[in-house]
């Protein structure tokens, strides 16, 4: 049998959401405003694959650029590479470190 070639292969252990945290996602993360030059962390919600980064972003600080319709455009550093993710705000959530 032959293997699957989808965007979410090998990414099982990422995509999968912890026991107490299933469920319906928290109206306030949803609801959140950002400002441009903020930054957020990517973190993946696999129960919402609409607006979903691809995984490999998984954990990445970024910079909100822009809102475009629901989404954000969040600037990354990926080496000495520039990428613009297009995210939406289930999938980033405000970075406090």
């Amino acid at each position: 049998m032959g293997r699957s070639q989808g965007i979410h292969k090998k990414y099982r252990a990422v995509l999968r959401k912890n026991v107490r945290d299933r469920g319906m996602t928290p109206l306030g993360r949803l609801l959140r405003e950002y400002k441009n030059g903020e930054r957020v962390v990517i973190t993946l919600n696999s129960s919402v694959h609409k607006g979903m980064p691809h995984p490999r972003y998984q954990g990445k600080v970024g910079i909100v650029d822009e809102k475009r319709g629901h989404a954000y455009v969040v600037k990354i550093k990926e080496g000495e590479k520039n990428r613009s993710i297009i995210a939406r705000p289930e999938h980033i959530t405000p970075y406090t470190g």
